[in-house]
């Protein structure tokens, strides 16, 4: 059952991505150029998108494939070029249409793009779920939460990422000079590595799952760091 600060900031994320944030993404997520932070940041996304595809099989055909917080699809069209059936669920309507825009007609079919709420996935259960930046907003018991969610729909794999704690990023973030105030971000929420882990491992609906790789991106003002659970 989501928490009422789930929920809280939830709503807080669907209302940035559909209206404060929706032409500062869209090009974040394109070809465009960018300089400074955006660039760092959009760099950034791009290593660990291709660190999250590289934990994946290179050959997805016949998979079903969960891209929890989808945003404009990028990592969608990768998994679905792989032969992955892919759905792929933002809570932001217009983020879902964008991606849908950019969508070759050749992987339509194997792309299913829905706005609602990534712990009600339809067409589940799935082999894979990947979480890319979509749960930083979340502080960690909510986080915990959301894993132990996935973990009832998927039956081999899954991948996310946090915003590891550490003192630069803190600042950062405390500072909020992540993006300029017009378009600033919801608040990322720090999370221990230590203490996620031990939150893991203390989640009884996780008690079937276990870390098994772990890396973190630096680039710039982009800090993330991946995990992959896998069950035992």
């Amino acid at each position: 059952m989501p928490t009422s600060t789930y929920l809280a900031r939830r709503n807080h994320l669907e209302n940035y991505f559909d209206r404060t944030a929706v032409d500062a993404w869209a090009k974040m997520t394109s070809d465009a150029p960018l300089t400074g932070i955006r660039a760092s940041v959009r760099a950034g996304r791009d290593r660990m998108r291709d660190t999250l595809l590289s934990w994946l099989p290179e050959d997805l055909s016949g998979a079903r494939l969960l891209d929890a917080g989808c945003g404009t699809g990028a990592l969608s069209l990768e998994a679905a070029k792989r032969g992955a059936n892919v759905v792929g669920i933002d809570l932001s309507a217009t983020l879902i249409n964008l991606a849908k825009e950019r969508t070759p007609p050749e992987l339509q079919d194997r792309i299913e793009l829905i706005a609602g709420d990534m712990l009600n996935p339809p067409g589940g259960p799935f082999d894979f779920c990947v979480a890319m930046d979509s749960l930083i907003h979340y502080r960690t018991p909510d986080l915990v939460r959301v894993l132990s969610g996935f973990a009832g729909f998927t039956n081999a794999k899954i991948l996310f990422t946090f915003a590891p704690r550490t003192p630069l990023l803190a600042a950062m973030h405390s500072v909020g000079k992540l993006f300029p105030r017009s378009n600033r971000a919801p608040g990322i929420e720090p999370v221990g590595e230590g203490t996620l882990r031990r939150k893991i491992a203390g989640e009884a609906r996780l008690a079937g799952w276990r870390e098994c790789k772990s890396l973190r991106i630096v680039n710039g003002f982009y800090t993330s760091q991946a995990m992959e659970l896998v069950t035992r």
